[in-house]
């Protein structure tokens, strides 16, 4: 019998990027690599599990902004001629390097997977969604989402019609693609502030995720620490994030990330190879990584050894025995001294398995099968199972608190990116006050369609990744601009609104250049005690 549980929860999400306004945009491979790198390997890795009759659950969170993009027919086209660009670009590897035997093997190694990816996409007609929902419905992943956008909801809590739009409106789109209400709620950023709580709870959310400190400072001393969630005085049951376990894991300086045998991110044939060459897949005059890398990591050296697949596979199953061994002896121990049985919550965000660590979905792989195979102590648990079988848990606030830098908001509220938040309240407020003025009563079709419309411009300025990309100075000009753009056309809307002057061939341009959540309603923003009408 299990002495404790282990429950891994992978957090899937990208900011909206879809620019049907450029025939090809640098951003949207960002989508691109992480569908071909991350979302289509788990797939797969857990489809073969399943087939294997290997015993496993997981957690996975599904954004509502990935998952529009995910269901978005454009994207999935542009999906379909970028992953065709890449089987091309990798057949013409193999003949580039037909003199040099180990290259041209990992071009074929390449090709192969870029050819499985194919597969896999056309395999569900483009919408991943559909395998999502079936290991969902086989029992072996749990499906969760987030709010809206991934807005950082302390940080607008201000407004509470804001907080609340979020909420709602993340789970209302989730439910309108997978069939069923989430049950769990990612916290974007793992951002919580006591009161929170009754939120989650007035809209069906039984459980979420914080960092730990989030646990420690809760108003009442946690007597098991993170191994055992906290019911709040909603009722809703958070979980902490262990540390210990999940540094192992993203840490590229302490965790098992950086081994030397692993593939090395950042030397793409993208940037290697001269332009004229790679510039079919580039989709633009910008250089970009193409997903062929020939290099594993090595050491602290701009001298790189080629990389080996099958090296770096027998490492990652190494490094998954000894990730379970330490869970094991924790639990081992854990269970000696606690009452109730205790959960080790590893919280990551997904794009690290196959984006970032190449080799994250085979590690995955082998800890779902040594976990179900070599050995008895620790057994692979969901949120919802857990508490299923031990209801019972100690009440306490947890304490304000997020999963960024230094555990609070600096992030995302800084010297650099603070003048975001002027915008999002007057926004905010403006939006409240026309929800408001159109809450009774019979609206117009072509208003209805332009109140909408402000709430996907604002629910998208709203989101966390602007203010991270700012702050980590990445693609600042790229995230300040989506913020200008959106509170320019919601108050273009507004001001349209206001004065009955909508013009319909605007308004219809917006609804495709941002046309995430179909069936956005104004009425989110007004407030749990409003009445709607109309």
């Amino acid at each position: 019998m299990a002495k404790g549980y282990l429950a891994f929860v992978l957090h899937a999400h990208l900011p909206f990027v879809r620019h049907p306004e450029y025939e090809s945009f640098l951003e949207e491979r960002w989508f691109f690599e992480a569908v071909t790198e991350t979302y289509i390997p788990f797939i797969k890795a857990c489809e073969r599990a399943v087939a294997d009759g290997v015993p496993f659950r997981i957690t996975l969170s599904v954004s509502p902004p990935l998952l529009a993009m995910l269901e978005d027919p454009l994207l999935q086209e542009r999906y379909r001629a970028h992953l065709a660009s890449l089987v091309t670009l990798a057949e013409r590897e193999q003949e580039r390097n037909r003199n040099d035997g180990h290259l041209r093997w990992l071009a074929g190694v390449y090709h192969g997977l870029f050819r499985e990816a194919e597969d896999v996409f056309e395999g569900c007609g483009g919408r991943l969604a559909l395998p999502f929902r079936r290991l969902h419905e086989a029992g072996v992943v749990e499906l969760m989402t987030c709010t809206a956008t991934h807005g950082i909801l302390p940080l607008l809590n201000a407004q509470p019609e804001t907080v609340g739009a979020q909420v709602v409106t993340g789970l209302d789109y989730f439910e309108s693609v997978f069939g069923f209400r989430s049950r769990g709620l990612w916290l974007p950023e793992c951002g919580w502030f006591p009161g929170l709580d009754t939120v989650l709870r007035d809209h069906g959310v039984r459980y979420f995720f914080l960092e730990s400190h989030g646990i420690d400072h809760a108003s009442v001393t946690p007597f098991h620490g993170v191994y055992a969630p906290l019911y709040t005085p909603a009722g809703v049951a958070a979980f902490g994030r262990d540390r210990e376990s999940t540094k192992e894991v993203w840490s590229a300086e302490e965790g098992f990330p950086g081994d030397p045998d692993y593939r090395e991110f950042y030397r793409d044939i993208g940037h290697d190879l001269d332009f004229a060459y790679i510039s079919s897949v580039m989709g633009g005059d910008v250089r970009a990584d193409t997903g062929i890398k020939y290099y594993r990591i090595t050491g602290p050296t701009p001298a790189k050894q080629p990389y080996n697949p099958e090296v770096a596979r027998d490492k990652a199953a190494l490094h998954a025995g000894v990730f379970l061994d330490k869970r094991v002896a924790h639990a081992e121990y854990l269970h000696s001294v606690m009452e109730t049985p205790p959960v080790i919550v590893a919280p990551f965000d997904a794009e690290l398995f196959g984006h970032w660590w190449f080799e994250g979905p085979q590690w995955l792989d082998f800890v779902i099968r040594k976990a179900a195979y070599d050995q008895q102590a620790v057994e692979l648990v969901t949120p919802s199972q857990y508490l299923d079988r031990h209801p019972v848990h100690q009440v306490s606030v947890p304490g304000t608190s997020t999963w960024g830098h230094a555990g609070y908001f600096e992030t995302w509220l800084n010297g650099r990116n603070d003048w975001i938040y002027d915008h999002l309240i007057e926004c905010g407020k403006r939006m409240v006050a026309l929800a408001g003025r159109h809450a009774g009563g019979q609206v117009a079709a072509t208003r209805r369609r332009a109140l909408n419309q402000c709430v996907r411009e604002l629910l998208l300025a709203q989101s966390s990744d602007w203010p991270f990309i700012i702050s980590n100075a990445t693609s600042e000009e790229y995230a300040s601009r989506r913020v200008r753009d959106h509170v320019s056309r919601f108050h273009a809307l507004a001001d349209a609104i206001e004065a009955d002057a909508i013009d319909d061939e605007v308004l219809t341009v917006l609804e495709h250049i941002d046309n995430i959540f179909p069936d956005a309603d104004y009425r989110c923003f007004l407030g749990a005690d409003a009445e709607p009408g109309g």
